[in-house]
């Protein structure tokens, strides 16, 4: 595998795993509580996770670019590319959401 196809994978797993880890939208933007104790809320995860892969989609291509001709892509491609991506963000659902203590009322 070459140099920049280990980056784009790179790149898609810490994007992937970046709307779980931090409480911040985007990983700089401090998003308001809903109630206490309360994390980030489900949709602006899924909201970010979208958007990461987008960014993920763009430097690939503009390195595609760069190496060369883009090849033209249909939409088989976007969908197996966005299940990788959500597969590659299981580390950090599984930390948010599956291993935090349960909460007490």
């Amino acid at each position: 595998m070459s140099q920049v196809g280990i980056f784009i994978v790179l790149l898609a797993f810490v994007l992937a795993n970046l709307p779980f880890l931090t409480q911040r939208l985007f990983g700089c933007v401090p998003v308001p509580p809903q109630r206490k104790g309360v994390r980030k809320h489900l949709r602006w995860q899924l909201l970010e996770l979208l958007v990461f892969y987008c960014v993920t989609g763009a430097v690939g291509r503009v390195l595609e670019a760069r190496a060369g001709a883009v090849s033209a892509q249909s939409w088989p491609f976007y969908v197996v590319t966005f299940c990788l991506f959500l597969i590659f963000a299981a580390p950090g659902f599984t930390v948010c959401y599956l291993l935090k203590p349960p909460r007490v009322k």
